[in-house]
């Protein structure tokens, strides 16, 4: 998702007038087929204020910055820096983007297929670093005395799901195991909250979600699994990264910043890894779930924060194509376009 780019006052060309003006056009209809809950209006996207000695991170209820969210580790150690942390929580990937994108934040974590939407609509992001594979962390379920049997069993079914989020690449990806063209079930595009409520009355016959709310939905509901990113013989459907990002600008202004927090994500991930128990005591009152349901996601977490290597940019990079001939975003991405290499 994008933003007009500014210029001073008397330097506007005619080209880069008509460039910001498709680049409006094209972050309005994203923001209208992924439900982005900031509103284009004059004047709301700004440059990003580098110089702040507030950093402004983004995150979602799951995973290890939620974490670090808890625990204040970041604000120790970025107070001798004179920087203090500011944390906005938002429903889904997608919404945090462009919340990075038009300058509300400076940082923040989504899965795989939120940036590569982002970089379609021109979005200034970096690839700072991502976790290891949590294949098992998004789901499609079914409720349980569904007659779904299979993947196979979707063809013609309504199946909810957070356009441009990490499931939806889950989906695509299952359906063609399957054998089932995309074009044949009916996506039903919802934000996660109102995905279970359409889920709990019926209103859809499935559900591609990721956790905490897929192990809610198991906990809570009866929800059956009907397939998740695992694959046979441990060769995964997906691989399920989940990526920390920053807003290029800031990336480049502040790599200190980035590095920093980087290494203290990695050193948390190592922590919760030998720590499950006090993890999921740490996260229950901030993901306002049950024990269980916490437990059962955070069984399913994946730890080791690190830089984004070629490797994984080419996993994203076949996830873009699969987008671009789907035609579910509007151009081709060249995802390598986004890497950051760390400076230290």
């Amino acid at each position: 998702m994008t933003s007009p780019i500014s210029t001073p006052a008397g330097h506007h060309s005619a080209p880069a007038a008509g460039a910001s003006l498709k680049r409006r056009l094209l972050l309005a209809a994203l923001v209208a087929a992924t439900g982005l809950a900031y509103a284009l209006l004059p004047g709301r996207a700004q440059a990003q204020d580098t110089s702040n000695k507030v950093l402004r991170i983004g995150y979602q209820k799951y995973g290890t910055l939620t974490l670090l969210k808890a625990r204040g580790t970041l604000e120790k150690r970025l107070a001798p820096l004179g920087i203090a942390v500011r944390w906005t929580e938002f429903p889904a990937g997608p919404q945090l983007l462009e919340g990075l994108n038009v300058g509300a934040i400076d940082f923040g974590t989504v899965g795989e297929a939120p940036p590569i939407f982002a970089q379609a609509a021109g979005a200034q992001l970096a690839y700072i670093g991502n976790e290891p594979p949590a294949p098992a962390a998004e789901a499609i379920v079914v409720p349980k005395g569904s007659a779904l049997k299979s993947v196979a069993d979707l063809r013609g079914k309504r199946v909810a799901l957070n356009k441009g989020s990490n499931v939806h690449y889950l989906l695509v990806r299952l359906l063609e195991k399957a054998g089932v063209p995309y074009s044949e079930i009916q996506p039903v595009y919802l934000a996660p909250a109102d995905a279970r409520a359409a889920f709990e009355r019926g209103a859809v016959d499935a559900w591609a979600i990721w956790d905490p709310f897929l192990a809610a939905a198991e906990k809570q509901l009866d929800a059956r699994v009907l397939a998740d990113g695992r694959g046979a013989n441990g060769k995964n459907v997906v691989s399920n990264h989940q990526f920390y990002l920053a807003s290029r600008p800031y990336a480049q202004a502040r790599p200190d910043v980035v590095n920093l927090i980087l290494d203290e994500l990695a050193t948390l991930g190592t922590w919760a890894e030998k720590n499950p128990k006090e993890a999921v005591t740490v996260l229950v009152p901030q993901l306002g779930l049950d024990p269980a349901v916490v437990t059962l996601a955070v069984s399913r977490f994946s730890y080791g924060a690190k830089a984004v290597t070629p490797a994984v940019l080419g996993e994203q990079q076949r996830i873009a194509d699969v987008f671009y001939t789907l035609k579910l975003i509007p151009k081709p991405v060249k995802v390598a376009d986004a890497a950051w290499q760390a400076q230290r």
